[in-house]
């Protein structure tokens, strides 16, 4: 019976990429289920053998691990640089995207509110 190894919701193509490589080149057999037309089907890589479990959890185990320890050890390289954009660095670059986004949220805000407010008026 086929065992769920790891979830592909919400991980970068780029890492997907890294685990199957990383299950073949250690020939791990395995497939890829797709998430569906609505994205509603667990997507996500199976063991065709269970046998092979432990050893492709401790392989993925120590690639998270890693690709974590790098990612962190990238961020703070760019802060350091000062090449690293916050939040208000990223507010005051792009000031009309903010207030498009902005008034969207407000929209939205007040049509979830409207129908409640015309019920206190009443």
């Amino acid at each position: 019976m086929a065992k769920l190894i790891f979830k592909l919701k919400s991980v970068s193509f780029d890492e997907a990429d890294d685990i199957k490589n990383l299950l073949t080149e250690n020939k791990i057999d395995f497939y890829e289920s797709p998430a569906g037309n609505w994205e509603i089907s667990l997507h996500g890589l199976w063991l065709n053998d269970e046998s092979q479990c432990i050893q492709a959890k401790q392989l993925i185990d120590e690639y998270q691990l890693k690709r974590g320890q790098r990612i962190r050890l990238e961020t703070q390289q760019k802060i350091d640089k000062g090449e690293f954009e916050t939040f208000f660095q990223r507010l005051l670059n792009r000031p009309a995207q903010f207030i498009f986004l902005l008034a969207i949220i407000l929209f939205i805000l007040y049509l979830s509110i409207m129908p409640f407010l015309k019920i206190g008026q009443a």
